[in-house]
């Protein structure tokens, strides 16, 4: 019988997302049990997957790394221990196989001997019957153990094993791959799962999870100390340890907004850089023993001094806590922008207040995605999209970015590497050559021409989620448009950034 495997383990072998998968899946293309494939079965789908293939996942991760926007980082080869007890591990197991593969042949053998001595026994009538018996069991045994057929998928799978180790949550049913020299904690948070947590450098426990099954190692010091009677159940810190063989952990997930933590921290200005004349991309970085926990799509209440302060959309991906960017407005009067354009300086410190808002991501659906971005709402889609892919879920995302000039669209570049990196992104750049903050009757009107026209070309949309932010006016038209085709308001979610 082939190996069935999960569906996150399938998308990694053949190098497609989980949405593609589910939507064969939906389709009756590709078979499934309880929420797994088997081996055979995904080879079926993709016939074309063959064993020299194995650095397409990484050369595809690569890119989405890039295409986020994202710290690059070294993908580092894991610990030598961790790599010598992942190949025990599959050793241990091939010395299984080949005992079981040894009784199984003693058992043939006295089955083929037990057969002859019935047979002997016989009548010509039942002789015959017999022989057709022998005949058809030595052609099903030869057709069983066929030494030329070899699913380039299972080894594949065995070098993934090795490479990576598979992490499940219960009760939640995450799963997540840990690579190189990762942490628990941090391959989780790469992968979109919000796992519970708070300093992230072995201090506060926050982290503590019972591992239920398989092994992990410590590879960072921490300070806090795990009681003993908790380290007998299996309790590790998920900041600290790294998973060396597939293993299942029982740990808490953020559900929503209600799940993460009001926190105070003061960050540092990274930089200040300007991508027009009035459009300036603040990054600001957290203490490493004190990182930001927020969801997508949220903001935070930047202060500055007792007096300035802004609240704003975090423009950054939750898997990166520690570097977090913003997308901020020249605005005339504003005492906060004009600080920001004019005097803030590199390693001045900014307090932040939050996450606030519940502008984020439904991650329970599988549906398409579409996200419809006005001037500087790119700042909160931009954090949902990199979420988004980093759940690898979507079957389909679709990027409008709406601006009310060519200065507007201020990162386009962004969506195109986006694009360019993914099958199933689209991006589509619009300049609307009037002010999106202030519409008129007529002006509404035409902006609703500018939705129905994206709506005619690509009716698909109207069957996914759909996500709206940017100023109010431009916000309230589209989230009514869509409402007004028959969209539920449980599928059109919609935010006013500014």
């Amino acid at each position: 019988m082939s190996q069935s495997i999960t569906l996150s383990r399938a998308a990694r072998l053949v190098g497609v997302t989980r949405g593609e998968l589910q939507k064969k899946i939906r389709d009756g293309t590709l078979p499934s049990f309880d929420g797994s494939v088997t081996l055979d079965d995904l080879l079926a789908s993709y016939p074309d997957a063959q064993l020299e293939d194995n650095t397409e996942y990484s050369r595809v991760t690569r890119i989405k790394e890039r295409a986020f926007g994202k710290r690059v980082f070294e993908r580092a080869m894991p610990d030598v221990e961790v790599l010598a007890a992942r190949i025990t591990e599959i050793s241990r197991e091939l010395s299984h196989s080949r005992t079981r593969t040894t009784h199984f042949n003693i058992l043939l053998e006295r089955l083929r001997g037990k057969l002859d001595e019935i047979e002997q026994q016989c009548n010509a009538e039942d002789k015959t019957i017999m022989s057709d018996l022998k005949s058809w069991l030595n052609k099903e045994i030869t057709a069983a153990i066929e030494p030329d057929y070899l699913n380039p998928l299972a080894v594949r799978d065995d070098l993934l094993r090795v490479m990576s180790a598979h992490v499940t949550l219960q009760p939640s049913g995450h799963d997540f791959f840990v690579d190189g020299n990762d942490t628990l904690l941090e391959a989780a948070l790469r992968a979109g799962v919000p796992l519970n947590y708070g300093c992230s450098g072995g201090n506060c426990g926050l982290c503590k999870a019972r591992v239920v099954s398989g092994q992990v190692k410590k590879i960072r010091h921490h300070d806090y100390v795990i009681p003993d009677a908790e380290k007998a159940q299996g309790y590790a810190l998920m900041c600290s340890n790294t998973a060396v063989t597939d293993v299942e952990i029982e740990a808490p997930v953020a559900g929503g907004v209600q799940d993460i933590p009001f926190q105070q921290i003061a960050a540092k200005v990274k930089s200040v850089e300007l991508l027009t004349p009035d459009i300036a991309l603040l990054h600001l970085q957290t203490p490493r023993t004190s990182r930001l926990r927020f969801l997508a799509g949220q903001s935070l209440t930047l202060r500055l001094g007792d007096s300035l302060s802004a609240e704003l959309p975090i423009a950054s991906c939750p898997c990166d806590d520690r570097n977090l960017l913003f997308h901020v407005r020249r605005m005339p009067g504003n005492l906060f922008a004009d600080y920001l354009f004019n005097r803030l300086r590199k390693n001045e410190t900014v307090d932040i207040e939050g996450p606030q808002g519940e502008f984020i991501l439904q991650e329970k659906t599988a549906r398409p995605l579409c996200f419809i971005a006005f001037d500087t709402g790119f700042a909160p889609i931009k954090s949902l999209i990199e979420h988004a892919m980093s759940l690898d879920a979507a079957e389909a995302i679709r990027l409008y970015w709406i601006g009310s000039d060519e200065d507007s669209l201020y990162l386009r570049n962004v969506g195109r590497a986006w694009a360019d990196a993914l099958d199933n992104f689209h991006f589509t750049p619009i300049v609307t050559g009037y002010n999106l903050r202030t519409l008129a009757d007529k002006r509404a009107e035409v902006l609703q021409g500018t939705l129905r026209t994206i709506v005619e070309d690509n009716p698909q949309i109207t069957a996914g989620d759909i996500y709206i932010a940017g100023p109010e006016a431009a916000s309230t038209v589209a989230e009514q448009f869509f409402l007004s085709l028959g969209l539920p308001k449980t599928r059109v979610f919609s935010s006013n950034p500014g």
